[in-house]
Parts: structure tokens; sequence; C-alpha cells
């Protein structure tokens, strides 16, 4: 890529092309998840307790494919892998562009971060990583609970937040 330009620059400066309009199979109404995990074992195991809970899923092959998507739909929740895409964390081209959101936006989205590098459910790693929830990789097959109690925490928190926002006509 051209030096100063990133997957971020691109997603949101990009034209308003119908051919990248790659929400439109996600349909109209329920919660929708997308899932950013490069192992398709993992991606399997996450998709499968989302959609237990009720999400219908995304499962983008790129950081690319994954802005497109979050640039036109958005999505209750979105579990990526610090390594998705990339081999370096603090490049995550996927965290990026959540963390470059009006706060307006960001506060709809629910987004856990998984890998290999924090303990599950850090406070401390979550806020530093500008995310609702870590989850380390062996605790993966609780990955469903831990969404469903984070998701539920995460409304009660922002309850006030949001209820104002719709009421001023902002959300």
């Amino acid at each position: 890529m051209e030096e100063g330009k990133t997957l971020v620059n691109e997603a949101v400066a990009a034209g308003d092309d119908p051919a990248d309009r790659s929400f439109d199979f996600v349909g109209g109404g329920g919660a929708t998840a997308l899932v950013c995990e490069p192992d398709p074992a993992l991606q399997e195991k996450i998709g499968g307790d989302l959609a237990a809970l009720g999400y219908r899923i995304t499962t983008p092959a790129t950081a690319k494919e994954a802005l497109k998507a979050m640039r036109f739909h958005v999505f209750d929740v979105v579990v990526v892998n610090e390594r998705f895409d990339t081999e370096d964390p603090e490049a995550n081209d996927v965290l990026r562009y959540l963390e470059s959101m009006a706060m307006a936006t960001r506060r709809r989205f629910f987004v856990a971060l998984v890998g290999a590098a924090f303990r599950t459910m850090d406070n401390m790693a979550a806020f530093n990583r500008s995310v609702n929830v870590v989850i380390h990789l062996n605790s993966i097959d609780e990955i469903g609970k831990i969404v469903k109690q984070g998701v539920a925490d995460n409304r009660a928190f922002y309850h006030v937040f949001l209820e104002t926002q719709r009421k001023t006509g902002k959300g």
C-alpha cells in the first residue's frame, strides 16, 4: 500500500458503490454479529455459539471485507481476533477502524477481542484496547456465555446514553 494509506482510510474514503454493499445479504431485523477470526475451526465455534444466541453471522475473510461490512451496517456484536489479517496485534485494521468511529456509533457495537495476550474478562486490557471484553483463546468454549453476559451488562450500562440519543433523534 502507498505510504500513509491504510485500509481504515480506504474504508472511510471509499465511494458509495452498490457493489460494495456487503450487508445486503444480512437482511432486515434480528441481531447481527461479525466474526473476524482467521482460524476456520475457531470461526465455526464462535459463529455457532453466536448463532445459538440468535445472531445472524457474517464472517469476512479479510480486514478489507470486514471494514466494508461495518461501513454499511452497524453490527450488534463484533468478535475480532487480535491477529485477524495481520501478524502485529497493534496493527489490526478492524480494531483501528472501530477506534476511529464517532462515540455515538461505536457505542452501538459490542466488541469482543480474542487473543492469547490477556486474561479473559480483564477490564483493564479491554479498556486499553478500546473493546468491551477480552477473551483468552483458552476460554473460547465459553464465548457464548461471555458474550451474552457482556452484551447484557453493556446494555444496562449504556441504557441512559442510548435512550437520550434516541429521544434527541441521534440514535
